[in-house]
């Protein structure tokens, strides 16, 4: 095969953070729902929070630099490799931020 991958990759710590949370777990939270009514409902009296969909969720998640390479389309079997050399050859392999994570691949003609 000819041609190019442009291999997208990110560094993970230990520290990091990924977290789905849904709409009745936060209505759940007697802090947030005192915060929420007091930025929007200041000086009401007898309220309640309701959502429309119950399944709404989101998440919080530690914010991520991303470091792309190209390598050959023949070495399609070893990106993870080649990503984890490139991390270390860039300097970004640091005690407690020692894996990475693919995030994209891309082929290039």
């Amino acid at each position: 095969m000819t041609g190019k991958i442009m291999v997208t990759y990110k560094i993970l710590c230990n520290n990091d953070i990924k977290q789905e949370i849904n709409i009745q777990e936060l209505f759940s939270n007697e802090k947030v729902l005192k915060v929420i009514k007091s930025e929007f409902a200041k000086g009401y009296r007898n309220i309640r929070l309701q959502a429309n969909n119950t399944d709404a969720s989101f998440t919080i998640e530690t914010i991520k630099e991303l470091h792309t390479f190209e390598v050959e389309k023949d070495d399609f079997a070893d990106i993870f490799v080649l990503a984890e050399e490139d991390a270390q050859n860039k300097k970004l392999i640091k005690k407690d931020c020692d894996r990475i994570e693919l995030v994209d691949i891309q082929t290039l003609d």
